[in-house]
């Protein structure tokens, strides 16, 4: 839940000095953050790395 909390104040955050600033780097800032976020929990996985991200994207049925 805390993880959850900190992406909406980090949201929020970036979108009030995204428009406050006119600097659109905050506005990637959350979703660099998410994607940062994936990255870390994927690697966290005991497989190799390329090896869980093909069997993340093969659970297609």
């Amino acid at each position: 839940m805390e993880l959850v909390i900190g992406f909406v104040i980090l949201t929020v955050v970036s979108v009030f000095l995204g428009l406050k600033k006119s600097k659109p780097f905050f506005l990637f800032a959350p979703f660099l953050a998410l994607f940062g976020f994936v990255i870390v929990k994927v690697a966290m996985v005991p497989l190799p790395f390329w090896e869980t991200v093909s069997f993340i994207f093969d659970l297609r049925d």
